[in-house]
Order: C-alpha cells, then sequence, then structure tokens
C-alpha cells in the first residue's frame, strides 16, 4: 500500500472532527476532492474506513486500525523532521521520555543531570504522564522509554523492573500520628491534606482509591513537587502522602516524620517500559544503565 502523507493527514483530521466537511475545510480542499482522497485511501486498504453518516463520519473497525497506524506515521515523520534538524546542529541523540509524578519530580533530577554530562550531544525531552498513557506511548512509538510504578497494564511491553517505591503518611513533627509506627489511609481522611497537582499520578491514584473508601482527602493545598509538599506539610498545613525518599530527604530540615502505610499499595515496584530493548540506540540504552546503577549502588550503601 502506499500513502501520500496528506491524505494520511486528511484521514486523522476527518477522524478527529467526526466531519469530512471539517476536515477538507482544514486540509484546504473541496469536499468533493476530501472524499475522493478518501475513498482512494478506501480502495488500496480494500475495506470501508469510515461510515458516512447523516451527521458527519464515524470509523468502522478497519478505520480505528488504520487511525492508529496513521497517527504512528505521521508521528515519526515530525520526529523525523524535528531530530535531522537538531543533527544539523551537531546533536547526535534526541531521548523521548515518558514517566510518572515520582519519577519526573523525585529522582530524576538527581540522575539525570550525570547522564546529560555524559553524553553532550543528547538532548531528553521529559514528560509527566499518567502510568496508562505512558504504556501506550511507548506501544505507539512516541516515546522511546516510559517509566511507571505499581499496578500497571504494560500492554505486552518489555518491563525492566529497577526499585521498589514505598509511599508513607508525611506529617509535621509534631501532629498527633507523628508518634505511629503504622497507619491505615483510611485513617486520615478526616485530616486537612497536602497533596500534588490533580493531573499527577499519585493525585489521580490517590482519588481512585478515596473513591473507591466513599470518602474524599480534605485537600487544602496542591502542589507541583515532593519538597514543596514536605514544606507545608513540616510547616503544619496538614498531612500528606509522599514517597519514602522524598519524606526521607526533607525530614531533618522540615521538621517532618513519617509513619508507614498499612495498605499493600504503598509498595510501588518501579518498572522501565521499551518496545525492544535491543533495538533502542546506545544512549537511551546508557540511561536505562544509568538509572540501574544508581539504585544498585543505594542497595549496596
Amino acid at each position: 500500500m502506499h500513502f501520500d502523507l496528506n491524505d494520511l493527514r486528511l484521514f486523522v483530521l476527518a477522524a478527529d472532527e467526526g466531519s469530512l466537511t471539517k476536515a477538507a475545510a482544514k486540509h484546504h480542499l473541496s469536499l468533493a476532492a476530501a472524499s475522493a482522497r478518501i475513498k482512494a485511501l478506501e480502495a488500496q486498504a480494500d475495506l470501508p474506513l469510515l461510515y458516512r453518516e447523516a451527521r458527519g463520519v464515524r470509523l468502522s473497525p478497519p478505520g480505528q486500525a488504520f487511525l492508529h497506524h496513521a497517527r504512528l506515521m505521521l508521528h515519526q515523520v515530525e520526529q523525523m523532521r524535528g531530530d535531522l534538524h537538531e543533527y544539523g546542529g551537531g546533536l547526535r541523540g534526541h531521548l523521548r521520555v515518558y514517566a510518572n509524578t515520582t519519577a519526573v519530580t523525585d529522582f530524576l533530577p538527581e540522575i539525570l543531570p550525570r547522564f546529560l554530562a555524559d553524553n553532550p550531544k543528547i538532548n531528553i525531552d521529559l514528560q509527566e504522564k499518567p502510568n496508562a498513557e505512558i504504556a501506550k506511548a511507548v506501544q505507539d512509538g512516541r516515546v522511546d522509554i516510559g517509566i511507571v510504578s505499581g499496578q500497571v497494564d504494560t500492554l505486552g511491553l518489555q518491563s525492566l523492573h529497577f526499585s521498589t517505591d514505598r509511599l508513607v503518611l508525611a506529617t509535621s513533627r509534631q501532629h498527633r500520628f507523628a508518634k505511629r509506627k503504622r497507619i491505615s489511609f483510611a485513617e486520615i481522611l478526616d485530616e486537612d491534606a497536602v497533596g500534588m497537582h490533580p493531573a499527577s499520578t499519585l493525585q489521580t491514584f490517590l482519588g481512585q482509591v478515596t473513591e473507591r473508601l466513599g470518602k474524599p482527602q480534605k485537600l487544602r493545598i496542591q502542589l507541583t513537587s515532593f519538597d514543596a509538599m514536605c514544606r507545608m506539610i513540616g510547616a503544619g498545613v496538614g498531612v500528606g502522602i509522599v514517597p519514602e525518599s522524598a519524606a526521607k530527604r526533607n525530614q531533618a530540615t522540615m521538621n517532618l516524620a513519617f509513619i508507614e502505610l498499612t495498605e499493600p499499595w504503598s509498595v510501588r515496584e518501579r518498572y522501565i517500559l521499551t518496545r525492544d530493548q535491543a533495538a533502542l540506540p546506545s544512549y537511551a540504552q546508557s540511561l536505562i544503565d544509568h538509572l540501574c546503577q544508581h539504585y544498585a549502588a543505594q542497595a549496596k550503601s
């Protein structure tokens, strides 16, 4: 099958808009010309890709599969264009990484400076995303590496375990829970709480937990980093759920105590997701090695 990239863009527009008329207008084509292009795609596929209805168009089952691959092809073309432009300026590689909240805000800022120093001609596009979106992006080829934790559907991807994370309850040292060794999440729901921003992986997960419990957190403020959360918690604004590593890092300077949670979900295994690790460029493998070596050294210390 041979495709014109403009035809693929037109098809994606039609699927997104649910209207061939709107897609034609955005693509600066007449409706007749746009319709002819879509029919040519269907002729090549020998399958109906769109159902024409009174109010627009909708994807057929083959059309849904075609849309998935069309998006992937167009994304790869844009990646190629961007990468070639950067290579012209002396860049040797561009690494795309999606990671969850803890990775982006807690441990990657510690690990990435050394990696970037060791690889001066490599750029990283790092974005915080929910676990499910991370796996889907790796599967679709939109990113090279995904970093997730907890119970995640890995969609058949290759997964490499590299460390174990634990969520704890952080309080000020003056809080009535501060001397507890263990506590259940349900016990803290009547307390004023400090949380991460609503779109964060952690806050989304805790929202799912409270929905099952039928009682929300009493959030007083939501922030964009665990260090900022710890500062607020230590000042007595409220209690909060944070990674144990963040609590330990800030314990001495921010008047913090932290208490182990009784729930099994508080222990969260961390994984690196790839489509095919052996096929990754050497600099992507180097980042994976940096992550694994960092936690191997921690385990020995």
